[in-house]
């Protein structure tokens, strides 16, 4: 099980974190990703981090947001920074067996938190 915390309003250029809290004692076994849906758009990757570290993001959040894990606290976060309105959605962390940017390769699913950039 994953639950969301950490959205909220923040204005642009403002910094937010989100944390993905799992329970289980597997969460060390699973890959972690972070996915975002915008009112009237498709689900979009933002950023995922394997088992050993290795992180991914995507190209509209690259150099912004930092994803990172900690395996004895059982939580992946974002840190969101330099936060542009078009970040604005409901965000979603998702644990699969291999970090991709593809959400069929999750298999656990938050329910997710919502993310508002606005002045």
């Amino acid at each position: 099980q994953l639950e969301e915390s950490g959205g909220g309003l923040v204005p642009p250029g403002g910094s937010l974190r989100l944390s993905c809290a799992a329970s289980g004692r597997l969460f060390g076994t699973y890959a972690m990703g972070w996915f975002r849906q915008a009112p009237g758009k498709d689900r979009e990757f933002v950023a995922s981090i394997s088992r050993s570290g290795s992180t991914h993001y995507a190209d509209s959040v690259k150099g912004r947001f930092t994803i990172s894990r900690d395996n004895a606290k059982m939580t992946a976060d974002l840190q969101m920074d330099s936060m542009e309105p078009d970040d604005t959605a409901v965000y979603r962390c998702a644990a699969g067996a291999v970090g991709t940017a593809l959400p069929q390769h999750y298999t656990f699913w938050g329910r997710g938190t919502q993310v508002t950039v606005s002045s």
